[in-house]
């Protein structure tokens, strides 16, 4: 086999492994789905109205939110990818990996691999509550399809972010804060749940030229959800130029995380 090969064949494997964990830990799932559920009804029934003012609980308001929480929900997923690399560590089996003919990159990569068919089943589960409280798609079928692909390149840039964090943190307990702690100025400082015009100074500054931001509102852009009426609409670079901006974002990432994470587990792996 050729070197590419092998690492395709290896992560195939490895990916297969941690889809399997997956399905005999279903509170992972269930925990993955519930939060942004939550998230959802509370944004769009409870906080909706001071947020969004007097048409804040409408539908525009809805159809505005959705694209965060999908692009929250995927981001909090790379809690996953720390958490899984933290318990292998702790548990011996990177011990067990390093044993083995295979690729050391492969590991990663099938980590990473398989939280992205956790995000895709998020998704689903997330698209079909947007659609019972009334958000719907406006944009064509290859605009929605685009959308999607949008958010999953996001989420698999922040999970090679998930990735590192996980093997540099020295327990499991250490890694349930660690995975989280960084996502919440991620998200929040952002065009989530409000648009990033509405923050003030360095916040809004800082929510411009957040990536996360450009995923959101490139993912809004593609769906063909726009802002409630009477909202400023997203202006300057960033936002003008939302889908070229995420991508080149996300692939930055994946291009200082890959590295990092890959020499990170040469060492432990090699200790």
């Amino acid at each position: 086999m050729t070197a590419l090969a092998k690492v395709l064949s290896d992560s195939g494997v490895i990916t297969w492994r941690n889809v399997m964990n997956v399905r005999r830990n279903p509170e992972w799932l269930l925990g993955a789905t519930l939060f942004p559920i939550m998230f959802v009804l509370m944004f769009a029934y409870v906080f909706g109205g001071a947020i969004g003012g007097p048409g804040g609980d409408s539908v525009e308001y809805r159809e505005f939110l959705i694209a965060g929480i999908f692009a929250q929900t995927v981001a909090f997923n790379s809690s996953y990818t720390v958490i899984g690399f933290a318990n292998d560590l702790q548990k011996g089996i990177i011990d067990r990996f390093r044993s083995l003919p295979m690729s050391r990159f492969a590991v990663i990569v099938g980590r990473t691999t398989a939280d992205q068919v956790l995000s895709v089943v998020v998704l689903v589960v997330m698209s079909a509550c947007g659609l019972l409280i009334g958000w719907r798609i406006r944009g064509s079928f290859l605009d929605a399809v685009l959308g999607y692909l949008m958010i999953l390149l996001f989420a698999f840039a922040l999970s090679w972010v998930g990735a590192y964090i996980g093997l540099i943190t020295p327990s499991v307990e250490v890694a349930n804060s660690a995975g989280l702690i960084w996502m919440f100025p991620l998200t929040f400082i952002s065009s989530a749940f409000v648009p990033q015009e509405s923050l003030p100074g360095v916040l809004g500054t800082i929510a411009d030229w957040n990536p996360f931001t450009a995923a959101v509102n490139a993912t809004r852009d593609l769906f063909g959800n726009v802002s409630p009426a009477g909202w400023p609409p997203p202006s300057g670079w960033p936002a003008e130029n939302a889908a070229l901006y995420a991508i080149v974002s996300s692939v930055a990432i994946i291009a200082i995380f890959a590295p990092l994470a890959t020499a990170r587990y040469r060492r432990v792996a090699s200790k």
